[in-house]
């Protein structure tokens, strides 16, 4: 098997135990522009997450301004979207994770075939 394909392949299932750094590492240190463009786009994917993560920490933190109103009108049976707002976003981040996962794995074993 040829190393630029196992080290391609590498970079796809480092989700699991190195998301970020191996990418990295791999695209500044291999000359092969093949092994590159799968750094990439592997650092791309797992970069996602982390965008959707730190916009989630914004709407978190805009949905515990007001926690003591929301609370309120969810016991009077008031729609607010402040207050779904986490749970919208924890399915959202949960769904976004799971398929980039599957994506990740999948490109692996095609750069692997």
């Amino acid at each position: 098997m040829d190393n630029s394909k196992i080290l391609s392949a590498l970079c796809y299932f480092s989700i699991f135990f190195s998301p970020l750094l191996l990418p990295v590492i791999v695209y500044f240190v291999t000359n092969d522009h093949e092994v590159k463009t799968h750094a990439k786009r592997s650092l791309i994917s797992h970069l996602a997450p982390v965008v959707v993560l730190i916009a989630g920490f914004f709407i978190l933190s805009l949905s515990l301004v007001s926690f003591e109103t929301r609370l309120a009108g969810l016991m009077t049976g008031q729609f607010n979207f402040w207050s779904l707002a986490p749970f919208l976003f924890m399915a959202v981040y949960g769904v976004l994770s799971l398929v980039i996962i599957v994506w990740n794995v999948y490109q692996g074993v095609k750069v692997l075939r």
